[in-house]
């Protein structure tokens, strides 16, 4: 075993002593937007790398899961919104199962949000409202990428990116694709961790039920 691999011990020993903050119910925002877009607006200020970079967790129709990064880009009281492929996995696994969740790791927060809930494709007009936004760059990539599809090497995507260069090349406005868009995480529950020290973390929840909310407090 070569002088850099880590050992199992190794990795066993690995622990940090979170003592960053704490989370209580008198200081918790009245609803979980609220709450998140204050941790949200601490993420930024602390400078965290890609604050609104969120681990999707979905499952296909036969219950087998997966999970990617994927970049929140708007939330509110509706839900949190990201967009991609309607071809890809992760969307086949969401128009099967129609349900999603998403983590928030804001490691050096010693902070997470956990969202679990239902999911829906956001209007095209929200969709085209983004891509507007897009640089170009990533415009043509949309169009030019098979999204999770097996491709022969590198080389295949550059030659797809160059034939979609072609074709738009002349075209001020590149438009949205029709296998593009976004979808909404609609949640039904939303967890505020914070870590403390001896493992007695904060977890405050706040869970949908009967239209109404409930704020509660699990252990660690």
């Amino acid at each position: 075993m070569s002088e850099s691999t880590v050992s199992t011990g190794t990795l066993s020993s690995m622990r940090v002593s979170y003592e960053a903050g704490s989370l209580h119910e008198a200081v918790l925002a009245e609803t979980w937007h609220e709450q998140l877009r204050i941790w949200f607006d601490e993420a930024v200020r602390a400078e965290v790398q890609e604050p609104n970079a969120m681990v999707l967790a979905t499952a296909d129709a036969d219950g087998y899961p997966s999970s990617r990064t994927v970049l929140c880009k708007g939330f509110d009281e509706r839900g949190l919104v990201f967009f991609t492929n309607y071809t890809s996995a992760k969307s086949h696994d969401l128009t099967a199962t129609r349900v999603a969740a998403a983590t928030f790791p804001w490691l050096a927060l010693q902070r997470q949000v956990n969202v679990r809930g239902t999911v829906e494709k956001v209007r095209a007009e929200e969709t085209a409202d983004y891509w507007a936004v897009r640089p170009r760059g990533s415009q043509l990539g949309a169009w030019a990428s098979p999204q999770s599809r097996v491709v022969t090497g590198r080389e295949a995507l550059q030659s797809a990116l160059n034939g979609i260069e072609r074709r738009f090349g002349d075209n001020e406005k590149v438009p949205v694709p029709p296998h593009w868009g976004g979808w909404r995480i609609v949640p039904q529950a939303v967890e505020f961790w914070q870590g403390r020290p001896d493992r007695l973390h904060d977890r405050l929840r706040f869970r949908r039920g009967d239209d109404q909310w409930a704020v509660e407090r699990l252990a660690p």
